[in-house]
């Protein structure tokens, strides 16, 4: 990378966000502007080791050049049809994301909120019409700690208060119970229960992993119950966890499979449910639909993530690089790190409070040449790139221990 000409600072770039832009989020005083692979520069020519990926959205790393290659390639020729038309790369995109899912009918979106929105629809339409549930009166159980995204309907799920909090009234027909309790979750679903929704590990929450047990508990108790089983791999998805989909650890297969974020490679938001044909064919022309979802430029570069998904490579590296993970932060147990959850390379960490906040962490991480985020006060998520080396983790993990020791 080249460090770019210098215009503005990077503290008068923040100072100028200030009067012009919303303030919904609260980022680390870091202004980036250029990216490769795993390392990140900011105005002034820092280099920075990104532990965050976007949240999983750069699973294949900034500007990953089969996915710039594909974009290009299809910015030459069509970038938007709407639905109104078909285009030439929506099935190719469709059949091979049904494919390497296992599944056999793709709705394609554009945001993971849009993903989850378009799924209750789906799961309240299949409840109506096939499970003859009676109208209006459809129920969808989710867990509590739950991050979905932040529409109305979907932060009317949420048990968090700040993103719930001065967005009333908020949207009926979901029950609430504990994460990772099949006990709670069997006497939730009844006769009217359209959908069990969950995340296969809870990101947001902090990377919360269940008991060995309870993704196939879930799919079992919903096929005795006759309703839908919907898998939010927004976040856990795409290779993250050492496998295709984080419900593979257990071998489970949902009936509606939800993915987003490194669908588009970091390059442009994709997002798609993905399901079973029977289920999502009670969508009827003019009943659902996106401008944008499915889009020619959206397909090429989706088209594109499969086809690296599907030699393995970001799979295996992951499963091999989190044990290097693991292994790092059991060392720091004990030693500035209270406790950690990983599977593959996404952990949860949480930090001593005696030591710092996790937004001090973060900083102070920052400082060190390497970017984090925290969640939940005391705890900090690493999610890197795949394409993250071993000396790159190392590196990091080192950094973490120099910023620990040393105190936020």
């Amino acid at each position: 990378m080249t460090a770019p000409a210098l215009t503005r600072t990077s503290e008068e770039l923040i100072r100028a966000e200030a009067p012009v832009l919303a303030h919904n989020y609260h980022p680390l005083p870091v202004v980036v502007a250029r990216a490769e692979g795993t390392w990140v520069e900011d105005v002034e020519g820092r280099r920075y080791l990104d532990m965050l990926a976007g949240y999983s959205a750069l699973n294949f790393g900034h500007r990953n050049p089969v996915l710039v290659e594909a974009a290009h390639r299809q910015l030459d020729r069509l970038t938007l049809t709407s639905r109104a038309f078909h285009n030439d790369r929506l099935a190719q995109f469709a059949q091979s994301l049904a494919e390497l899912t296992g599944l056999d009918m793709v709705l394609p979106m554009n945001t993971g909120a849009e993903a989850v929105e378009s799924a209750v629809k789906v799961a309240r339409k299949w409840a109506y019409e096939v499970k003859g549930v009676a109208p209006d009166q459809a129920t969808i159980v989710v867990a509590a700690d739950n991050f979905h995204g932040r529409t109305t309907t979907i932060v009317s799920f949420s048990t968090d208060e700040t993103a719930r909090a001065g967005f009333g009234p908020f949207t009926p027909g979901f029950r609430i119970v504990p994460y990772n309790d099949l006990a709670a979750l069997e006497a939730a679903v009844d006769e009217t229960t359209a959908a069990v929704l969950i995340e296969p590990i809870q990101g947001e929450a902090g990377v919360v992993i269940p008991a060995d047990g309870y993704l196939a508990g879930v799919r079992e108790l919903t096929r005795r119950k006759g309703c839908l089983f919907i898998a939010d791999e927004i976040q856990s998805g795409l290779g993250r966890t050492g496998t295709t989909l984080a419900v593979e650890h257990e071998a489970v297969v949902p009936d509606l499979l939800l993915l987003g974020k490194a669908l588009g490679g970091g390059i442009v938001p994709v997002s798609a449910v993905v399901g079973r044909r029977d289920v999502l064919e009670v969508l009827r022309p003019g009943e659902h639909g996106s401008t944008f979802g499915g889009n020619p430029l959206a397909a090429a570069v989706g088209s594109a993530v499969v086809e690296l998904l599907e030699t393995g490579e970001f799979q295996r590296r992951a499963a091999e690089l989190g044990v290097v993970l693991r292994d790092g932060l059991a060392a720091l147990v004990g030693r500035g790190v209270e406790g950690f959850r990983a599977r593959g390379l996404w952990a949860g960490v949480d930090i001593d409070p005696a030591i710092g906040t996790g937004r001090e962490i973060s900083e102070g991480l920052m400082r060190e040449g390497v970017l984090v985020k925290d969640t939940h006060g005391s705890t900090i998520r690493l999610a890197p790139p795949l394409t993250i080396t071993g000396d790159e983790l190392r590196s990091a993990l080192g950094a973490l221990e120099t910023v620990l020791t040393r105190g936020a």
